[in-house]
């Protein structure tokens, strides 16, 4: 049953994906908004969304659900068009992407050590990891592969060719493909090669860490790198703000001081997500099972 659903979805994606590339980036961007907010609540948990919103805004009312969900499918459309637009947002010489602190990149490309960067699901996330490699700093980035065979490859391709070359998949368990996953990360570390990552996804492996005030297995690879490589730590979000136009933000720095553990640079890691969220709570993906542990 699960390959029927799987095969549907790639036959849907591909459809989709051909009408997109015809009639262009913006056009295909609006009208892919409308059909995810008209049809994305009848495929996600309504509930889920509602009960994820309650941790993060406990005095919230159902009006303010509506608006920030109504938003979150819109976006989710979006990106999804946007997929066939990659080369157009990476070769239109970020006319479409406003960077707010330039002063913050000419900090980090004259540093000596290597920086790990992270983010999380906001916006058209893709395009954070296609500015760090169009702007040379020679990244790697860390993907989770997509549960539907049929569609990975598709997504793998376009990655590979529009974003940046570099893509390392996370290890998957008992999936021959996806074991050396991690293997390949260490050695891109081994290397000194900036990593990027997105460390808002739950996870199966990790460890707890309070994520606005409740617990949520959290990804404690960014820490352990830190510790270990002695990696820069360096958050970076983007937001939509206009249809097709974005703005990218690179945060402080965080600092890792000599008593710092795993659950404490952890810890900070998730504070400056929550920082991300609260700021643009309606670009988030909200569907996750977040607090699932």
């Amino acid at each position: 049953m699960k390959l029927i659903k799987y095969f549907v979805e790639f036959i849907l994606t591909i459809l989709f994906f051909s009408v997109f590339k015809i009639i262009g980036v913006k056009k295909s961007s609006n009208i892919s908004c409308y059909i995810f907010k008209k049809t994305g609540p009848f495929i996600r948990s309504y509930k889920k969304i509602k009960n994820n919103l309650t941790i993060v805004f406990p005095k919230i009312n159902q009006s303010e659900i509506k608006k920030i969900s109504d938003s979150m499918w819109c976006n989710y459309g979006r990106v999804f068009a946007e997929y066939m637009h990659l080369k157009f947002f990476r070769e239109n010489n970020n006319q479409n992407i406003k960077i707010i602190n330039t002063g913050k990149i000419n900090e980090l490309k004259k540093s000596s050590k290597p920086i790990l960067f992270f983010s999380g699901h906001f916006a058209n996330f893709e395009l954070l990891a296609m500015y760090l490699d169009k702007n040379e700093f020679n990244i790697s980035a860390l993907y989770r592969p997509l549960n539907n065979f049929f569609i990975n490859p598709v997504m793998e391709y376009l990655r590979k060719r529009h974003i940046c070359k570099n893509q390392i998949p996370k290890s998957i368990p008992g999936v021959k493909k996806y074991k050396y996953g991690t293997r390949e990360l260490i050695s891109k570390i081994k290397k000194n090669q900036n990593i990027a990552v997105m460390i808002d996804q739950k996870v199966t492996q990790g460890i707890k860490v309070k994520l606005f005030k409740k617990d949520a297995l959290t990804m404690n690879l960014p820490a352990q790198i830190a510790l270990k490589y002695n990696y820069i730590l360096q958050p970076l979000s983007i937001k939509r703000v206009n249809d097709i136009n974005f703005e990218i933000f690179f945060h402080e720095t965080i600092e890792v001081n000599k008593n710092d553990d795993e659950y404490l640079i952890t810890k900070k890691i998730n504070e400056r997500l929550e920082i991300m969220i609260r700021k643009n709570p309606g670009q988030w993906i909200w569907t996750h099972d977040r607090w699932r542990i």
